[in-house]
């Protein structure tokens, strides 16, 4: 990118005021920073090489002093069976002579488990020598996740329908949740019949801290969490490949049962991310992966919803079905739980009242409205025949029942 300098002329004659006049090119243009279609291109030649198998390319467009690093990542990303390696560049910076800073968003695709990419922002540093550039830094933008294979050797456990990376894992424990895994997407696949690929791809980090920087956030937000789901919520169809990313700390502790639970729950996310949008509130996502988790199992209302029968015991039945602020990690456990519990509940009589079609129908409708605002009333109307105030006060009846 070329930048002009505006030079200042000022009037000699006595008495008159200073005028400044603009004049392009009035002095020598400050040196260039590289085209983003260069760096383009230089990423785009470093991707293929990664595909390719092929070290000296994908070296080639890095600086020396990034040998090392670079090599070992090369070789921890060998044991993934990647589909895709892509890099598309957002924005370039000239930073001073022959330096610059580009912005790129890193897309990655497993090969037969990924319909789309996993994306991730990333800040490259470049240096010019000899005329052409070179990567001397490559990071995670700010808030932006770190990648598995950064954090340490890549232990693969493939599945019969799924795919669990591990760092600092044992074999034994990997092929434990990876059956678990297998075990949900028929699970999930009996209960939706959605448009998805069947397969699931599990993270496990090596410790909490770890699984806070592969979600970009803090360790303390995750505590007592077994696992989550990467996908963004509301991104529906454009929405990057799903990661179900286990807490290994928190999932170690729980028993086959909570273990089968949290990756059918998880799961059950990945089935219907292309059906979860902005208009989908939390209630009804968290809502519908709790009943498909417990569908077909032998837990009562009582043991499944534990934190929101003490409180319809003690006489506090919520007013309403919980908001999405009710669902934010961190905070509360004992009202994160019974907002699950909530969520859960609602579809269970949805379920049970209006049938399991009608729930899953009634998912989508939500889902496939163009904004939050009525898509709710919409749904309830076309699919269930009720409004949300009927429903609400339905759900509170249907919690008194169950739990009371």
């Amino acid at each position: 990118m070329a930048f002009r300098r505006s030079g200042a002329v000022r009037g000699a004659a006595a008495g008159l005021s200073a005028v400044v006049l603009v004049l392009a090119g009035c002095a020598a243009p400050a040196p260039a920073g590289p085209d983003s279609r260069e760096i383009q291109s230089l990423l785009d030649t470093h991707a293929r090489a990664l595909l390719d198998r092929d070290v000296p390319g994908w070296l080639a467009a890095l600086d020396p002093a990034l040998a090392p690093a670079a090599r070992t990542e090369f070789d921890r990303l060998a044991k993934i069976p990647l589909g895709s390696w892509t890099y598309r560049v957002t924005d370039v910076d000239r930073t001073g002579e022959g330096r610059a800073t580009a912005r790129a968003e890193l897309g990655y695709r497993i090969k037969g488990y990924d319909s789309g990419p996993a994306t991730s922002e990333r800040i490259l540093d470049l240096t010019q020598r000899d005329g052409r550039w070179y990567v001397t830094g490559d990071r995670a933008a700010e808030g932006a996740p770190q990648q598995l294979w950064q954090q340490g050797e890549v232990t693969t456990v493939t599945g019969t329908r799924s795919l669990v990376l591990g760092v600092g894992q044992g074999q034994e424990r990997l092929r434990e949740i990876a059956a678990a895994a297998d075990r949900a997407v028929p699970a999930v696949g009996d209960a939706w019949n959605g448009n998805w690929a069947g397969r699931v791809v599990v993270l496990v980090p090596d410790s909490i801290e770890a699984m806070g920087r592969l979600l970009g956030g803090p360790a303390d937000s995750y505590r007592g969490i077994a696992a989550v789901t990467t996908g963004r919520a509301g991104g529906g169809p454009k929405a990057p490949a799903d990661r179900v990313i286990v807490n290994p700390d928190a999932y170690a502790v729980l028993g086959a049962f909570g273990r089968q639970l949290v990756l059918t729950h998880e799961t059950t996310h990945v089935a219907t991310r292309v059906q979860t949008t902005g208009a989908t509130p939390v209630w009804l996502s968290e809502g519908l992966a709790d009943w498909v988790a417990y569908r077909g199992t032998d837990r009562t209302a009582a043991q499944a919803a534990p934190e929101l029968r003490r409180a319809v015991r003690a006489g506090d039945l919520p007013a309403e079905l919980p908001d999405d602020a009710a669902f934010a990690f961190g905070g509360d456990a004992e009202a994160l739980a019974r907002a699950y519990e909530g969520g859960w509940l609602a579809c269970e009589l949805i379920a049970d009242r209006w049938g399991e079609e009608k729930l899953t129908e009634f998912y989508r409708a939500v889902g496939a409205h163009p904004v939050r605002e009525g898509a709710l009333e919409k749904a309830f109307r076309d699919v269930l025949d009720t409004t949300p105030e009927d429903f609400t006060a339905d759900w509170r009846t249907y919690l008194g029942e169950r739990l009371g």
